[in-house]
């Protein structure tokens, strides 16, 4: 289990949203050092507030404010906030898609005649500056206060007067910190280095997670989890495998059984966010799948265990949801406006290799958190797949990366989700079908073991 940390590590939900048809003449942004004619000049995403300013030599990021706006680079802590456009296709002389990856997205960027005036003109690093960039940025494009319960206006305006230029940074973090707490959203982060040491501010993260960490330590819980499944709750010649993000196995030679912790690190010979690196993560998922449903083909039912799922590559979660369907169904739709169409929608075809279309049952936790949640939101809407568990963590946006001016990094959620049917579960989460406490507090380990046991006990013999 040498490569077990790396489940503690955030997954990369990078390619959210990617569109499920080919685009026409995608070209390469970047190539040899040279950038695309087409692509150069001065585009703007109004659902990110980017600016991408294009010369012959590269891309320049801003970010386009009510406070202002700022340069900014892509290297910051997240994955999110060290990947750049690859990818430019023209939709009309006036707007264009850019993607991370090939069919990756719905970020489409309008052109425009210049920079503005005011990029560049301020300096934003100022405790107050930071304060009124920060809450700006939530007000333009956080996309869940009324699903939360938050008045941000109202905070923020209690908030104001404790800000000053005269405070240090660890006093603005503690004011900055304080308004993202309410809002209880995991998919929303502040981080910052200030006294050597880096700072991070989170919330939401459920009761499971807090509860380990207070108690006997996430790693440990792990190692308890896996070997216990591998020793005690699967047949003989089980598997760990896929980089250590999947467990596949038997149960009383009648069952499947699917547990994966990450949508994605299934391989570690590319580098995260390449097109090689995508290509590799769903061929590695495809082959895994293959043998898994092949030899799962004439069981009595499957359980897909997502009850520690993490996140990762939404192309990961369509490609699983592909696996138990014999129809085409719609899997979900994103949108950045609250009153808004939908930006994309994805149609699930079913996958021309190995399915399993027997019973299916998704066992789920307030660990089973974006990636996680957007595969169980496809899978229960078809007929023969049962949610089993927990109720979901409810955090389904991808981040949206915000560099602050002062160097901080700020991540929040400005997509909603919605399944098939138009139903919105942020916040809320999935509520399962069938109610198994999969970590209860007094044994979260031999408890796991035990939902998975009880809903064993409930799928008949065929």
């Amino acid at each position: 289990m040498s490569r077990l940390p790396a489940l503690l590590a955030t997954a990369l939900c990078l390619a959210a949203c990617a569109s499920p048809d080919p685009l026409p003449e995608r070209q390469v942004v970047l190539n040899a050092g040279e950038t695309l004619a087409a692509a150069r000049g001065v585009w703007l995403s109004e659902e990110s507030g980017w600016i991408l300013e294009i010369d012959g030599d590269g891309i320049t990021r801003w970010q386009d404010t009510p406070a202002g706006c700022y340069r900014t680079t892509q290297d910051g802590p997240t994955l999110m906030s060290q990947v750049e456009y690859r990818y430019f296709t023209a939709m009309n002389d006036q707007s264009a898609r850019f993607e991370y990856l090939p069919g990756d997205g719905h970020a489409v960027f309008a052109r425009q005649p210049a920079l503005p005036d005011e990029c560049g003109t301020e300096d934003l690093t100022s405790p107050t500056a930071v304060f009124e960039t920060f809450t700006g940025i939530f007000a333009r494009h956080y996309a869940a206060f009324e699903r939360r319960g938050v008045d941000w206006e109202a905070e923020v305006a209690a908030a104001r007067p404790r800000v000053s230029d005269a405070m240090d940074d660890a006093a603005l973090f503690a004011v900055l910190s304080d308004l993202i707490e309410p809002l209880g959203d995991s998919h929303t982060k502040l981080i910052a280095d200030f006294d050597g040491a880096r700072h991070r501010a989170q919330f939401g993260l459920g009761e499971t997670l807090p509860m380990i960490a207070d108690g006997m330590g996430e790693m440990p819980w792990l190692i308890g989890l896996i070997d216990q499944t591998m020793t005690d709750l699967l047949d003989p010649g089980a598997r760990h495998i896929g980089n250590d993000r999947v467990i596949v196995g038997t149960i009383d030679q009648r069952i499947g059984y699917i547990q994966i912790f990450t949508m994605g690190g299934f391989i570690d010979t590319e580098t995260p966010g390449t097109p090689e690196w995508a290509a590799a993560e769903l061929a590695a998922l495809d082959a895994m799948l293959d043998e898994a449903l092949t030899e799962f083909a004439d069981l009595d039912a499957v359980i897909l265990d997502l009850s520690n799922n993490r996140g990762g590559y939404d192309a990961v979660t369509r490609a699983i949801a592909s696996r138990f369907t014999d129809a085409g169904f719609d899997g979900y739709s994103v949108r950045t406006d609250p009153d808004g169409p939908p930006l994309i929608a994805y149609r699930i075809e079913p996958h021309d290799g190995p399915r399993y279309t027997g019973p299916t049952h998704v066992l789920t936790s307030d660990v089973t958190v974006s990636a996680g949640e957007i595969t169980t939101m496809m899978l229960r809407q078809r007929p023969h797949v049962t949610q089993v568990g927990t109720t979901t963590r409810g955090a389904f946006s991808t981040p949206l990366a915000k560099p602050l001016p002062n160097g901080w990094y700020l991540e929040l959620a400005n997509e909603i989700f919605a399944d098939g049917n138009g139903e919105i579960y942020e916040a809320r989460g999935l509520e399962p079908e069938i109610r198994l406490d999969v970590f209860p507090a007094d044994d979260p380990v031999a408890g796991h073991a035990a939902a998975v046991r009880a809903l064993v006990a409930r799928i008949p013999e065929e």
